[in-house]
């Protein structure tokens, strides 16, 4: 195993640029995810890693060696498609085998490394089993036992799961967290399902139109957001943002909107932006039926078991909060929404205050 080191990266494909000057670490062992949406550049840096695509400019070390004129096979890294790419006249034993037998193994070692891969994905049973012979989350796990079986120092993943059922998605994040803990080893992991990044990675790495937006652990992320992208990006149901300006009156602080006030008297760096224009974002969380400053009438009631997410049109737009499981309010009717102003964001010209 080892760290990956990506320093000043730059990449694009005639005049158009899908990575713009990167930098960032992985540590040895470490889960680290590349998030963004479509189009963001993060399977491009991936196949980069890989040695799949040749980058403009930058440096990229795995472990100690820089491998940038390296070939992938030379790179010593094992990449899981979200196609699977298995071989369709092979079984499964075959297809986890090839690698190994390519690098001429001895029988006894390639049988071990292929059946010790197996009993960890548990597709023992599944072995004489060919791939049309297979469900999508058993072909998943053989491109994954065929990865594991080269026992590569850096496992790169591009959006494994896209191709499976949300309830098999589940199961196989719950895997793949079983399967590191295992291991220990250290995974570059593409995907833009914020969920998978949340529950999977030990590090999220965000971009936007190929540049770093924020990078940390997922709760930082979620909590801390650095600007407005990273705030509407994580978090399911998104934030609610909303345009106003930073009030002082008589010592206390408010924000002020269209019929709205929330004081924020407790934020005293917030002096300094007095008025000036800001946005203010409130998870869905934060907010609750109630007493307190949004008023509105219910558009729609989402109940999904263990709680309800409300969304109620007011002057400041549409709202979202959560409700109690219980809570049945009737569409049209009218409402009011308390508000929790611990961990609100505020944010000046995009950026976090």
């Amino acid at each position: 195993m080892a760290g990956l080191t990506i320093k000043n990266l730059k990449k694009s494909f005639g005049s158009n640029t899908i990575i713009q000057n990167i930098y960032f670490e992985v540590s040895d062992g470490e889960f680290c995810i590349l998030l963004g949406p479509s189009g963001c550049g993060k399977t491009t840096m991936l196949r980069i890693i890989a040695g799949l695509e040749q980058h403009d400019a930058g440096e990229l070390f795995i472990g100690d060696r820089e491998v940038s004129n390296l070939s992938p096979k030379e790179r010593d890294v094992a990449m899981v498609f979200q196609s699977y790419a298995l071989y369709p006249h092979m079984n499964v034993y075959e297809n986890m085998a090839f690698s190994l037998k390519i690098k001429k193994l001895s029988k006894e070692r390639l049988d071990n490394k292929v059946r010790h891969a197996a009993r960890l994905l548990g597709i023992e049973p599944l072995l004489d089993r060919k791939p049309g012979q297979l469900s999508g989350g058993q072909k998943q796990r053989v491109a994954i036992g065929r990865a594991i079986v080269r026992s590569p120092q850096l496992f790169l993943f591009d959006e494994p799961l896209s191709n499976l059922d949300a309830r098999l998605r589940s199961t196989m994040r719950v895997e793949l967290a079983r399967l590191h803990q295992k291991l220990g080893t250290t995974i570059v992991y593409v995907t833009h399902d914020q969920t998978e990044a949340m529950t999977l990675g030990d590090k999220i790495i965000l971009l936007d139109k190929g540049v770093i937006q924020q990078v940390g652990p997922p709760q930082k992320l979620y909590k801390k957001p650095s600007n407005l992208f990273v705030a509407t990006f994580i978090g399911s149901p998104r934030i609610n943002l909303i345009e106003g300006g930073i009030v002082v009156d008589e010592g206390k602080i408010f924000f002020k909107s269209r019929g709205l006030t929330i004081d924020l008297s407790s934020m005293d760096k917030l002096k300094k932006y007095s008025a000036r224009k800001v946005t203010i974002g409130i998870r869905p969380g934060l907010l609750m039926p109630g007493n307190g400053p949004f008023v509105g009438s219910l558009e729609v009631v989402e109940h999904l078991g263990s709680e309800t997410i409300l969304y109620v049109n007011t002057i400041n737009g549409r709202i979202i909060a959560r409700a109690p499981s219980n809570f049945y309010g009737k569409v049209g009717e009218k409402i009011s929404l308390a508000l929790r102003t611990t961990n609100i964001h505020l944010f000046y010209k995009g950026i976090r205050i």
